[in-house]
């Protein structure tokens, strides 16, 4: 180790900080102990705003990295308190990062079989039981985040400024980043040059990173839909407006809003989510509620599917004869924008990630319809530049045998999902160090 860090400070003054080769060497002591925390968080998963001994562990463990470190930061729009954590470690004059990790599990009961799987049970907020896992490899981004926090504090004569470490609740229920927002982020700890993130990704091989520049990830648009009829008795018909049948129809109009109303070249997704009506086989219900998720990378086709989608039902009620003060409800009940990485950013720390991990470990990814709200903390018109990396995740034998078989290995939000975690948080720990690393290099 003593000849490592002496090369270190013999390092051109023209290269980077810190030699590629040079940051898997200084990451790779912790790997072991990392992989025993990250086993310890897959098997104490907690769900969206209830992650109070998660957020604890994290605050702790900075804490004794070295970090100054607050607790409760974020407000939710019904005024309860968030489990955010900010942690802070100012290293004098210089620029400010933000690397930011999730930390919320979901409603799976998980079916990996490992021998650190969760049997965490809980009772979701509607009261409904269900199991918690980390099925979207939030256990493995804390894990990393941890990795990265402790090797910047001891590399503190590399790098100069202030790095704000976010430990972000609720991420799958898109509301963690705006209460965190909404709690005066910026203004009590202060607005950060550039902001980092990484999502693990069920098809990349571990140990590799990919990148996209300009839209990542879509917007998600969640909305309500209640179709509104007459009900009646199931034998006599033509005396109800029945809202199962218009619900049919409507379920098959919204097919034709992407493939007739959307152009081409914009990609965009509505999808049927759940559907509930009716309560008997010979009673015709009254009404039937629909729960739709929107997704598109451009605000202007996310406003066009949304019209599309209130002008298809209420055409449908018209069409069906439903008087006018029955009229369908549609309610957005929440949303967030597209992920933006910033083309520049994104060029600047290829350089970093190539000379960390490799040219053959960094590739190049493509735009996903899946949802973040990482985007929030850009600031509106991505003030502030952000950029968010896919960590690959899967063991490369298993992505193999699935190209050679075709068979779908499991994506996230699946029961199955089993990350490979040493070669992931390895690579996690490396490519975030050196993220940090170009950008706040003295």
């Amino acid at each position: 180790m003593k000849l490592i860090y002496a090369s270190l400070l013999c390092a051109s003054a023209a290269g980077l900080v810190i030699a590629g080769s040079e940051l898997p060497q200084l990451a790779a002591p912790e790997v072991a102990a990392l992989a025993a925390t990250y086993r310890d968080l897959h098997a104490s998963p907690e769900l969206s705003h209830h992650e109070e001994h998660t957020s604890a562990f994290l605050a702790g463990e900075l804490r004794k990295a070295g970090y100054e470190v607050t607790e409760r930061v974020g407000k939710y729009a019904d005024g309860s308190r968030a489990w955010g954590i900010v942690a802070l470690l100012r290293n004098g004059a210089g620029p400010a990062v933000l690397v930011r990790t999730d930390m919320d599990a979901l409603p799976v009961e998980e079916r990996t079989g490992l021998p650190y799987a969760s049997h965490v049970r809980t009772k979701t907020d509607a009261g409904q039981d269900t199991g918690v896992m980390h099925a979207c490899g939030h256990d493995l981004h804390m894990t990393s985040f941890l990795g990265t926090a402790r090797l910047l504090a001891k590399l503190k004569d590399r790098w100069h400024g202030t790095l704000m470490l976010i430990g972000q609740p609720s991420e799958e229920t898109i509301d963690g980043a705006a209460a965190m927002l909404r709690d005066g982020l910026y203004d009590r700890f202060g607005t950060p040059d550039y902001a980092f993130a990484l999502h693990d990704k069920p098809d990349i091989e571990a140990g590799k990173v990919a990148l996209v520049s300009g839209a990542a990830m879509a917007s998600a648009t969640a909305v309500d839909v209640t179709i509104r009829g007459m009900g009646g008795h199931g034998a006599w018909p033509e005396t109800t407006k029945d809202p199962i049948v218009m619900a049919a129809e409507f379920v098959l109009a919204l097919q034709t809003i992407v493939s007739r109303q959307i152009a081409p070249q914009d990609p965009a997704v509505v999808t049927v989510g759940s559907i509930h009506g009716g309560t008997k086989h010979n009673i015709i219900p009254d009404e039937v509620r629909l729960q739709l998720s929107i997704r598109a990378f451009r605000e202007e086709v996310r406003e066009k599917i949304l019209s599309a989608i209130d002008r298809t039902a209420r055409g449908i009620a018209l069409t069906a004869g439903v008087p006018a003060d029955r009229s369908p409800v549609v309610r957005i009940t929440e949303g967030v924008s597209a992920t933006y990485n910033d083309p520049a950013l994104a060029a600047r720390l290829k350089g970093a990630f190539t000379a960390a991990l490799g040219d053959g470990n960094v590739l190049e990814g493509h735009a996903v319809m899946g949802s973040e709200d990482f985007g929030l903390f850009g600031l509106e018109n991505h003030r502030i530049p952000t950029f968010l990396m896919w960590l690959g995740a899967v063991d490369p034998g298993k992505i193999a045998e699935s190209r050679r078989t075709g068979q779908a290995l499991p994506s996230l939000h699946s029961s199955l999902f089993a990350p490979a975690p040493e070669p992931s948080i390895r690579a996690g720990v490396v490519a975030t160090a050196a993220a940090v690393l170009e950008l706040m290099r003295k």
